[in-house]
């Protein structure tokens, strides 16, 4: 009877396995540009692929953050607008879905010129912000 019942949980979990969700992943992401993107195989409690995006409205909503990957259906469709990192107030929206890599990420095409200028607002911002704080 043990035997049995091994079995049947041993194929249960054959079967919770093979009907993983499976999203893209981006642990770091500048101007929708993924840095090292990548895929991750979900865990039974994460049910949902998730795009995250951190703007900056003062500066720029296109200028921000992003990252992507799996998270509980709890965690989806927010957007926090009570931010903010050294006076810069920022916005943060979570976006998701359930079906295999439905959170499409632009892969890192970018150019050197693409990067020097994320680099060159990146380095602006931070300059802001840390004047902001001495003065």
């Amino acid at each position: 009877m043990n035997k049995i019942i091994y079995g049947i949980l041993s194929l249960v979990a054959l079967f919770m396995l093979a009907e993983s969700l499976t999203c893209n992943q981006c642990s770091v992401g500048l101007l929708g540009f993924c840095v090292s993107p990548s895929t991750s195989v979900c865990s039974t409690n994460t049910s949902s692929c998730f795009t995250g995006k951190a703007t900056f409205p003062s500066i720029s909503s296109s200028i921000g953050f992003n990252s992507q990957g799996c998270l509980e259906s709890n965690l989806c469709n927010v957007t926090n607008t009570n931010n903010s990192i050294l006076s810069v107030s920022y916005t943060t929206v979570t976006q998701c879905c359930s079906v295999d890599k439905c959170n499409p990420t632009k892969f890192n095409s970018a150019t050197s010129a693409k990067l020097s200028v994320t680099a060159a607002l990146c380095a602006t911002l931070m300059a802001t912000a840390w004047s902001s704080i001495f003065h």
